[in-house]
């Protein structure tokens, strides 16, 4: 790794405290020690612009944070909020919030074009690499500014025209957001926001991967987020004493056909990019029971479940599929709805997981179950809202039951509409099956984030599992 060793304690002692509090910081609560501690030199002057690299390391294993810095002589009261230590007389801010720091990357990005355009880098002195992937025309008139309430990543917008995701805690190797939105990217769809560069760290030992540090993409800025175009659907639902889901003006089943087309292309995409593999059915079934045991010592409610869900993924044991690139972590939160039609972001993968866990290849009915499940939670979420002190009553539980059926089958049928327009069949019993045990393992990671976060709220994938389990 290109780097230069930090001297100063007190910018380590700063740093450490200051990812401590962070809400991207995932050890809290547990003890930590920092085993290394480096930065990454991007721009001398005013301010001067670096990235920190902080290992903390844990009983079961390391973590490695990014902390993007910029220090002034002077203090700057626009960034008062974000500052982190005075060092050696010099004003230490976090450089997300510094409008001017973050420019230095945009700058990095467009010297990454070559002088007759396409695709190119930019190596700078301190071994950090900036790609290009196209000929677009970066703004460097504009600003920045930061997004707030991230939980795992930080992202700043360059006025109207690109986006920078900067991931904080990386791993060496291949990060597979930038590897499969560069790929989709090359194909010229419309279903995912275009990447436009990353950059990344390499290492003067050839066999060691790079570090992935960014991202940079097209930001669409006038777009709806689908979850709150779900949840608006349920809410007008839930308003309207004598009308049913399909005549309610925020009937949302138009939007999840046409989002089952969006993650149906997605996916053709995928096979087509990475292709496929033979799927290993019986060590689907097993891991999903094993997480489901795992689960039980934390809920030993879910005991009472173990035959029914047992049952469900026997089913998946003798499937036949195969297995591809997925998303890996889709729901309602992961879609932008545009103008010129839906969007899938974030293809990181359930940060919680290893890099090579989410590089795998899966089952595409994993998404959809996924996606399933968030259909499930939008109608239970407006139901919890409406009624958090008392029972919703025989009406809204039957509303909330109609809209997710509803919406449920307009998104299957979305997603297989090109295949029976190609003279496939619908959805087959197999396939059927599938996404119900993939539903039910997603239920049983539900249940155990409910009853650590919000138990009041464990009764949602309880329900599911019950209904799954009733299916023949």
């Amino acid at each position: 790794m290109t780097s230069q060793r930090v001297e100063s304690e007190p910018l380590e002692r700063a740093l450490v405290e200051f990812i401590s509090q962070a809400r991207w910081f995932g050890g809290k609560g547990r003890p930590f020690q920092v085993t290394d501690f480096r930065v990454i030199p991007l721009r001398d002057g005013e301010p001067r612009v670096s990235i920190g690299l902080v290992t903390v390391t844990f009983e079961d294993g390391e973590d490695v944070y990014q902390v993007p810095v910029a220090s002034y002589a002077e203090p700057q009261d626009r960034l008062s909020h974000a500052l982190i230590a005075i060092v050696e007389g010099r004003y230490v801010y976090d450089a997300m919030h510094d409008r001017d720091a973050t420019h230095v990357w945009l700058e990095h990005f467009q010297l990454a074009v070559p002088p007759d355009g396409g695709p190119g880098t930019h190596v700078t002195d301190s071994g950090l690499t900036f790609h290009r992937t196209g000929e677009h025309e970066l703004d460097l008139g504009t600003h920045s500014t930061l997004f707030s309430g991230e939980q795992s990543n930080s992202s700043v917008a360059f006025g109207e025209d690109s986006l920078m995701k900067l991931f904080r805690r990386i791993t060496p190797g291949v990060n597979p957001d930038i590897e499969i939105h560069e790929a989709l990217s090359r194909t010229g769809t419309r279903s995912i926001a275009e990447l436009f560069g990353w950059v990344e760290l390499g290492s003067s030992d050839p066999e060691e991967p790079p570090i992935q540090l960014a991202m940079l993409q097209q930001f669409l800025r006038t777009a709806s987020d689908g979850w709150e175009l779900a949840l608006t659907s349920a809410r007008n639902l839930f308003a309207e004493a004598d009308l049913h889901a399909d005549e309610v003006g925020g009937d949302f089943a138009g939007e999840a056909h046409r989002l089952g087309i969006a993650v149906s292309e997605v996916h053709d995409l995928l096979r087509q990019e990475f292709g496929t593999q033979p799927y290993d059915a019986a060590a689907t079934a097993a891991a999903m029971g094993e997480r489901l045991a795992a689960a039980e010592d934390v809920v030993p409610a879910l005991a009472d479940h173990r035959s029914t869900l047992e049952a469900v993924f026997a089913r998946v044991s003798n499937a036949t599929d195969d297995a591809q690139r997925v998303h890996g972590d889709l729901h309602l939160g992961q879609t932008l709805r545009t103008s010129l039609g839906w969007k899938l972001v974030d293809f990181e993968g359930e940060p919680a997981k290893p890099l090579a866990e989410r590089r795998l290849p899966d089952s595409a009915w994993r998404d959809v179950a996924g996606m399933l499940r968030s259909f499930d939670y939008a109608a239970q979420s407006v139901v919890k809202d409406l009624h958090a002190a008392e029972a919703p009553g025989s009406q809204i539980s039957y509303r909330a039951k109609e809209w997710l059926e509803r919406n449920r089958a307009a998104f299957l049928e979305g997603y297989v509409e090109r295949r029976i327009e190609g003279g496939g069949e619908p959805l087959s019993p197999a396939e059927e099956a599938m996404i119900d045990a993939y539903e039910a393992d997603k239920a049983v990671y539900e249940v155990i984030y409910e009853a650590r976060n919000r138990p009041s709220w464990v009764d949602i994938p309880l329900q599911a599992i019950d209904r799954i389990g009733a299916h023949p």
